[in-house]
């Protein structure tokens, strides 16, 4: 391992684990979405749990290569593993993850059932399908702006 790689924190490993994009999501970052569960190192490898937002994503295994290509530089040994020690939930989701969602037109989880548009925050809004591109997500119709838009499901 060189100079460089023994220096490397924990704090810095977690940053850099936390900074990648979610597939699904682009807007928010695994880390803002709660996904990175922890990040442990014995200095010669790095050991990632993450925490999987629904059984059987289809976006893990890209997670789980995305994490070990920017861990790569930073350690010679990567191992990304899901864990369900910690459910994920909908509440994980930072603050900066729900703003970053509402400005992209996907309506956030909120505390209580009502889901409101992301582009005018009206609460007239309908349902079109439970089932939206991923199975995170909703189709709604708002009855105010006339938007369509997704919202992340909570759980």
């Amino acid at each position: 391992m060189s100079e460089a790689a023994t220096q490397v924190t924990i704090a810095r490993l977690r940053a850099e684990v936390e900074s990648i994009p979610d597939p699904e999501l682009p807007v928010v970052s695994i880390g803002q979405l709660g996904m990175v569960h922890s990040v442990t190192s014995d200095g010669s490898s790095v050991r990632v749990e993450i925490l999987p937002t629904f059984i059987g994503c289809p976006a893990l295994d890209l997670i789980r290569s995305a994490i070990v290509d920017q861990l790569a530089p930073l350690a010679p040994s990567v191992v990304v593993e899901s864990s369900f020690a910690v459910p994920w939930t909908s509440d994980r989701i930072s603050v900066d993850g729900r703003q970053a969602l509402a400005a992209a037109g996907i309506a956030p989880p909120s505390a209580s059932t009502d889901v409101r548009c992301p582009f005018c925050a009206s609460e007239r809004v309908v349902m079109d399908s439970a089932f939206g591109p991923t199975q995170c997500r909703s189709l709604f119709y708002c009855r105010d702006c006339r938007q369509p838009f997704e919202a992340m499901k909570s759980i």
